[in-house]
C-alpha cells in the first residue's frame, strides 16, 4: 500500500508538471498563437501521461486520477479504503507537480490562477470527456487489452484538448492542482469547484454505460485498470466471504 500511495503522489506531481510545464513552454514559445500553443500543449500531454502511466502503473496501477479510482472501487477492482487513499495522495501529488512547474519556470511557486471557465458550455465539456475516458479504460480492461491502455488514455487525451471546449481537465486531481499556476493550464478557484462536480457528474454516467454495455464486467477485469499492478491482490477488492471478514 505504501508504495501504491507513493507512486500513485509520484506519478499525479509528474504529470501535473507536464501538463502545466508544458504550457508554460508554449506559451514562451508561441506567444499569441493560442491554436500553436494548445497544439503544443496537448502533444506533450498526451505522450507525458502515457511514459508516466508506464512508469508508475506496475505499481499502484497507474490512476493518477480519483474519478478513475472511485469507479474502480465501484466495479471491485481495488478496495474502497484504498481508492480514498489514492484520493489525497493524488491530489497533493498534482498541487506539488503545479508547484515545481512554477519554480523550473522561474515562477512564483505558488500563483493562483485567474483563467476562469466554468461556463455551461465547459462543465457539459468536463462531464463529456471524463466520462470518455472512463470508457476507455474500462472497455480495454473488460476485453483484455489493458497493455494498450497507456498509448490509447494518452491519444484520447491528447485528442480531447481539442475536441472539448474545456481542453479535457477529466480529473479532479489535476484541477486542484491547475490551482496553483497562473498560467495557459490554470484554472481560478471559483471554477474548480464546478469542474470538479461535473467530472464526478461524467464518471457516475460512465459507470450506468459501462455497466450497460459490459454487464457482465468483474472485479478481475476492474484489476486490470489502468495497467495490471503489483499490489492488485492485496489492494483488491474481497470476492469472497472469507475475504471480506
Amino acid at each position: 500500500m505504501k508504495r501504491a500511495l507513493l507512486a500513485e503522489y509520484l506519478g499525479s506531481a509528474l504529470l501535473a508538471a507536464v501538463v502545466i510545464g508544458s504550457g508554460i513552454a508554449a506559451q514562451h514559445f508561441s506567444p499569441h498563437e493560442i491554436g500553436l500553443e494548445l497544439l503544443e500543449n496537448a502533444a506533450v500531454t498526451a505522450a507525458g501521461l502515457y511514459t508516466i502511466i508506464l512508469m508508475f502503473g506496475p505499481v499502484s496501477g497507474g490512476h493518477f486520477n480519483p474519478v478513475v479510482s472511485l469507479a474502480d472501487a465501484t466495479f471491485g477492482g481495488i478496495r474502497w479504503r484504498t481508492a480514498l487513499a489514492y484520493i489525497p495522495a493524488q491530489t497533493a501529488g498534482c498541487i506539488s507537480g503545479a508547484l515545481l512547474a512554477n519554480a523550473m519556470f522561474v515562477l512564483p511557486a505558488v500563483s493562483i490562477s485567474t483563467h476562469h471557465r466554468a461556463s455551461p458550455a465547459h462543465l457539459l465539456a468536463e462531464i463529456v470527456a471524463t466520462a470518455g475516458l472512463l470508457l476507455v479504460i474500462f472497455a480495454l480492461a473488460r476485453t483484455r487489452r489493458a497493455s494498450a491502455t497507456p498509448a490509447a488514455v494518452g491519444a484520447y487525451i491528447g485528442a480531447a484538448y481539442w475536441f472539448t471546449s474545456s481542453t479535457s481537465f477529466a480529473n479532479p486531481a489535476i484541477t486542484v492542482g491547475r490551482i496553483f499556476s497562473n498560467t495557459f493550464a490554470g484554472i481560478a478557484p471559483a471554477s474548480a469547484p464546478a469542474f470538479v462536480l461535473a467530472q464526478l457528474a461524467g464518471g457516475f454516467g460512465a459507470v450506468v454505460l459501462v455497466r450497460t454495455l459490459y454487464p457482465d464486467v468483474t472485479p478481475a477485469d476492474a484489476a486490470q485498470v489502468i495497467l495490471p499492478h503489483s499490489g492488485a491482490r492485496a489492494l483488491a477488492a474481497p470476492s469472497t466471504p472469507e475475504e471480506r471478514s
